[in-house]
């Protein structure tokens, strides 16, 4: 099962530090995915980053998960889990919905993919 993160918050670029701080902390050959939500900010602690075989950062369109049918968050989460990665975090820009959003991801199939952790707020 892959450790998963909930990383809230208005700011991108608070929410890309604190993934930045927690990725920092993870052994060094860890394959980690992180799920943006939300457009770039060009100063953010990830906007250097380039995917790799350690690494694989996705961007999808701003709007909540739980309120949008999770079309778009089924399609990425089903592609990012084809090739399970160590540790996955899921940035959100807002905390609104925190709860709908863990309770999706606990659910089939999900269930038997992902551990989640703690939620960070950003």
């Amino acid at each position: 099962m892959t450790p998963t993160t909930l990383v809230s918050g208005a700011a991108a670029r608070q929410r890309e530090a604190v993934i930045a701080d927690a990725m920092a902390q993870l052994p060094a050959d860890s394959k980690v995915a992180v799920i943006l939500e939300g457009m770039p900010d060009s100063a953010g602690a990830l906007a250097g980053m380039r995917p790799d075989n350690h690494l694989s950062l996705t961007r999808i369109a701003p709007g909540c998960p739980c309120c949008i049918g999770n079309l778009t968050m089924r399609v990425t989460l089903n592609r990012v889990l084809r090739r399970p990665p160590d540790y996955l975090f899921i940035s959100l820009a807002s905390t609104a919905h925190l709860q709908q959003t863990r309770q999706f991801l606990t659910t089939a199939p999900y269930d038997t993919h992902l551990l989640l952790d703690r939620d960070i707020s950003a």
